[in-house]
């Protein structure tokens, strides 16, 4: 039964974020700080996405070879290399340190 309540009540939420979304006075929404917010949200839950699969394991905090990958990604990065390069870098440090054995 607490599934099932839990379900509820994550719908309850979905449905009151939406349903405040068309109440909110459209002055509220053009405020510089609510922009400035809402342009910055995406970023910041992208960057924990990103910190949340390469340093996790389940419950376990962990070191591996996708760690190298995202270093070897930021490093092509900062170097202004196309997005396609830079996920093959990323791909080919974590599959090669892999297959080395580490991680």
């Amino acid at each position: 039964m607490t599934f099932w309540i839990a379900v509820l009540a994550a719908s309850a939420v979905a449905f009151a974020t939406k349903f405040a979304g068309y109440v909110v006075p459209p002055a509220a929404l053009e405020a510089p700080r609510v922009k400035r917010l809402t342009g910055m949200l995406p970023v910041a839950l992208l960057a924990s996405l990103v910190v949340l699969q390469t340093f996790s394991t389940g419950r376990d905090l962990v070191l591996d070879a996708r760690a190298a990958g995202l270093v070897v990604a930021v490093v092509a990065l900062a170097c202004r290399a196309p997005f396609i390069v830079v996920v093959v870098l990323a791909a080919g440090t974590a599959a090669g340190l892999r297959a080395l054995g580490w991680g």
